[in-house]
This record gives C-alpha cells, structure tokens and sequence, in this order.
C-alpha cells in the first residue's frame, strides 16, 4: 500500500471512531488529544506523507483499536510505527 492508501483507511478508521482529524501548520508533529470534549488527531500538514501516515497510526493507536476489526496491512502498519516509535 502507498502511504496515500494509508492515510485514508486511517481516516476512514478515525471518523468510524468519532475523532476529527485536523491538519494544521505549526512547529509539532501532531498526535492525539482531546479539547473541550471532542476528539481530535493534529497532524502537522508540512510533514511528508510517511511521517503524517505514522503520527495518524500512533494516534489512532493511542485511543485503542485493538478490538477492532482493521485490514490485516492497516493493522500490521500500526504495529510497526509503534515498534519503531518505542525504538526512538
């Protein structure tokens, strides 16, 4: 899969879970948080498509999908941002 492919099954995956995804400009990479009760993953909108495809996958990982059903390489391209995050 490109990482377009994969940026958006990780979107479609976080509006099925309820959270807004905003790409903004700034000096941050992004992640996960959540602001007057709304759920939301800020991705820095300069990041190269890889980088912005694994802050969307830790997100989404942060909030927890593991009862989920994912596509099998949707589901093993989390893990490995998460390996490689851990790594870091």
């Amino acid at each position: 899969m490109t990482h377009e492919q994969i940026i958006t099954e990780l979107e479609t995956l976080a509006s099925n879970c309820g959270i807004t995804i905003r790409y903004e400009k700034g000096d941050f990479d992004g992640g996960y948080c959540v602001l007057k009760a709304e759920r939301l993953i800020v991705i820095n909108k300069r990041l190269l498509l890889a980088r912005r495809a694994s802050v969307l996958a830790q997100g989404l990982a942060e909030v927890g999908i593991d009862e989920m059903y994912l596509k099998p390489a949707i589901r093993e391209y989390i893990e490995d941002e998460l390996a490689r995050a851990a790594k870091s």
